[in-house]
């Protein structure tokens, strides 16, 4: 996966209906195991093609939650939790 991916690469993911987040300013989350039982298994399918189509994505942890940051889509380690 290229740098100038990561928008397209998030828009992706959201448009399966996982959430995704940053998860400090290291890495991130694909947030699927928020999903029903009968939504994960719609999701299933494109988060795999997703996976295919992008590659590898460890040499861009940072850049993309650096990108998810901007979004808002974020928690910071040691922050209370959300309800």
């Amino acid at each position: 996966m290229l740098e100038a991916e990561i928008p397209a690469f998030v828009d992706d993911v959201i448009a399966t209906g996982c959430d995704i987040c940053a998860i400090g300013h290291d890495g991130y989350v694909v947030g699927d195991a928020d999903l029903s039982d009968e939504e994960y298994e719609i999701a299933r399918p494109k988060l795999a093609r997703i996976k295919e189509r992008y590659g590898d994505r460890d040499h861009l942890l940072r850049e993309i939650a650096i990108y998810l940051c901007s979004l808002g889509r974020h928690h910071d380690p040691g922050s209370p939790p959300v309800n």
